[in-house]
């Protein structure tokens, strides 16, 4: 990509979109087309084509998807499925179609297996069982990776794949029904701080299942360099390559919020993946190494949630 290509960021008002589109302009990219809902649904094909012939882009970023935690997953396996198939199928046709360059597919660590080999690689996709509350995001995530193999092998369109762990940062979804994991925990310690010296924070699970958090500047900072560098058909894994239990999570967030109450674990509700932590020795070898410690950016997102959201 040269300073002045014509770049789309589909997905430019999400937390992931936004930190792209910081990515780029902080390096003097000054030819960036963002690509938002209010613009285009990409989710109809019509006005994807429509969208492309308007805004002629080289290069596409495609942040766009509906994402969500548990309870949203659980809840709306239809358009989970629905909606990120129809989006990404209409991007990556449309790109080829229209000659682009080259495009950067985002996915996420859920298409792996429930119980995978731990660190997790990338070749063990589709080697076991997905994890049933949110199979439905996975499969169509899984569906995307092949999509961007399918169209490099049959037409040689330059797609490539990046599947990030679980994703914080400044624009995040703080909603308690659809929101992933971290948010939630900072919006309802947040909130705790308003009621008694008595109230609890309830939490789902037991607290023992681990995950894995990056911070979404780093991943902005990765696609950039795979767009730069990466010219491969499997997908990378992005990721810090350390976890933490939920437990941990929670009483760090805790300390950082300022909330000094019990917290209820709630475990008749599930806990997801027993655990999940990626190996990210490929995208290590090309130069990129996370910049944020765990602490460091919830303490950012905490400031920015503050400033912003309340």
């Amino acid at each position: 990509m040269k300073n002045n290509s014509r770049i789309l960021v589909a997905g430019a008002n999400g937390m992931v979109g936004r930190a792209i589109v910081r990515n780029l302009e902080g390096k003097g990219y000054t030819n960036i087309i963002k690509g938002t809902r209010d613009d285009v649904d990409f989710r109809n094909q019509g006005e994807v084509e429509r969208y492309f012939c308007s805004e002629e882009p080289e290069y596409v970023f495609l942040a766009a998807a509906k994402a969500g935690g548990i309870m949203a997953n659980k809840t709306y396996p239809a358009n989970f499925i629905y909606d990120n198939l129809m989006i990404q199928s209409n991007i990556i046709n449309t790109s080829y179609n229209f000659g682009i360059k080259k495009l950067l597919f985002l996915g996420s660590s859920c298409i792996y297996p429930k119980y995978p080999n731990l660190p997790i690689t990338e070749d063990q996709l589709l080697t076991g069982p997905l994890e049933t509350t949110n199979d439905s995001y996975a499969i169509a995530k899984i569906a995307g990776i092949k999509m961007c193999q399918a169209y490099r092998r049959q037409y040689g369109f330059n797609a490539i794949s990046l599947m990030p762990t679980n994703l914080y940062g400044p624009y995040d979804n703080f909603n308690l029904e659809t929101s992933h994991v971290l948010p939630a925990m900072l919006a309802k310690f947040h909130s705790a701080l308003n009621h008694s010296k008595y109230w609890e924070v309830k939490l789902w699970g037991d607290g023992s299942a681990m995950r894995e958090f990056l911070y979404v500047d780093d991943l902005a900072e990765a696609c950039f360099i795979c767009m730069q560098n990466y010219e491969g058909e499997e997908h990378i894994n992005i990721g810090t390559g350390e976890d933490v239990t939920i437990k941990q999570l929670a009483e760090t967030i805790a300390d950082i919020v300022g909330y000094e109450h019990d917290i209820n674990w709630d475990t008749t509700k599930p806990n997801g993946t027993p655990r999940k932590v990626l190996n990210v020795d490929k995208i290590k070898s090309l130069g990129w190494e996370p910049q944020v410690e765990l602490r460091q950016g919830i303490t950012q997102t905490y400031e920015w949630y503050k400033k912003n959201l309340l």
